[in-house]
């Protein structure tokens, strides 16, 4: 399916920044349920609940999953990159690396999305004022982050490796899902899900026997926002946009992370913004917006080759 280029550009755009907040506030949730709920069980938990509930939209809209192995293997694969690799090799990271230095590390993914689709897989334009986006994009997360985050770079370096690993399982995600044009973004989402819960709900089981936890209804609350809102409604923007705006375009959401998260805590921690977040906040929206940019506006004469 090709990128969008009409007027309706701007919904796609509200659809990402949504996507962005989705995403963003996601680790608010994830802070206050791994208190009382174990990392496995925890992410175990987001993708069931998250298969139930589009299982549920599914039903509602009477679609119907893919009966074909062949689709049902692909599935697998975008749930390897989306969420089974990825969220677990970013929590062992994470462990070992400060919570700054892995978000701009991880913010990367918009690169990684260019240089494969360059030298690759070559499945859709890429052009000089998209890797001008790609590069002001993470320039703006580093700013917003704080630049002595890259302090630290070079040590720990395999909780640095693992976060850029998490980027890079995500641009596989976002170029990979192209391949699910033939279905509906809800079932590509609830396919996903299912294929996540398999793998990690035993796991769960097994490890943290989380029958024997007792978590507060402040950590089940959060759990279970994270798994309708952060993970279910969001998979479903995620799949659509990868339609509408391509691989780069719903990559660089994670430049509009960080900005969010800064705007939530201006809106309502009463958070004063400084100069040099400002100049970031700047980079990023702009960088995102050179991602997008329609091609007879970007113009094609640019069009880079391997």
């Amino acid at each position: 399916m090709k990128t969008l280029e009409h007027p309706n550009l701007v919904i796609e755009i509200g659809f990402l920044a949504l996507l962005a907040l989705l995403w963003g506030s996601s680790y608010l949730f994830i802070k206050v349920a791994v208190t009382e709920i174990p990392p496995i069980t925890l992410i175990a938990s987001r993708v069931f609940v998250a298969a139930v509930f589009l299982s549920i939209v599914l039903a509602l809209k009477r679609e119907r999953l893919p009966r074909d192995p062949k689709t049902w293997r692909m599935l697998f694969v975008q749930a390897i990159f989306n969420s089974i690799g990825a969220w677990t090799i970013l929590a062992w990271g994470q462990q070992f690396v400060d919570s700054g230095l892995a978000s701009v590390l991880n913010s990367t993914s918009p690169i990684f999305v260019f240089f494969i689709t360059l030298l690759i897989t070559r499945h859709e334009t890429v052009n000089a004022m998209k890797l001008f986006g790609a590069t002001l994009g993470l320039l703006g997360v580093l700013f917003i982050v704080g630049v002595d985050v890259l302090n630290g770079l070079g040590q720990q370096i395999t909780g640095q490796l693992c976060a850029i690993a998490g980027a890079i399982l995500y641009a596989c995600a976002a170029i990979y899902g192209k391949r699910f044009g033939h279905l509906s973004a809800t079932v590509t989402s609830a396919g996903t899900m299912i294929w996540a819960s398999v793998c990690l709900v035993p796991l769960s089981l097994l490890i943290d026997k989380p029958w024997t936890l007792e978590p507060s209804l402040k950590a089940l609350s959060a759990a279970l926002i994270l798994a309708i809102f952060c993970t279910g409604i969001a998979l479903l923007i995620y799949f659509r946009l990868v339609k509408t705006l391509g691989s780069m375009g719903v990559a660089s959401q994670a430049y509009l992370r960080a900005g969010i998260g800064v705007l939530l805590g201006i809106l309502f921690l009463g958070e004063e913004i400084s100069l040099i977040v400002g100049i970031g906040l700047l980079a990023a929206i702009v960088g995102v917006a050179a991602i997008n940019m329609p091609k007879r506006v970007a113009g094609n004469k640019k069009l880079l080759r391997p």
